[in-house]
């Protein structure tokens, strides 16, 4: 049984320029922790974060 702290994580890599997109989709990105191209940051995996990653699809790819 996995411990509390050790809770699910997802790679998210920034893949997509945000130029020429809403500002709620640039927004998004920054909320995520991404504001250059090809940079990694690794999340929890809750809701919250997947619905972010769902409106910004098609700038980032995940891992995990």
């Amino acid at each position: 049984m996995a411990k509390k702290d050790e809770a699910k994580t997802v790679k998210v890599t920034q893949t997509g320029s945000p130029i020429r997109r809403e500002k709620s989709q640039r927004a998004t990105l920054v909320g995520l922790g991404l504001n250059k191209m090809h940079k990694t940051v690794e999340l929890k995996d809750t809701p919250e974060v997947r619905g972010m990653i769902r409106k910004v699809r098609h700038m980032v790819t995940v891992e995990g």
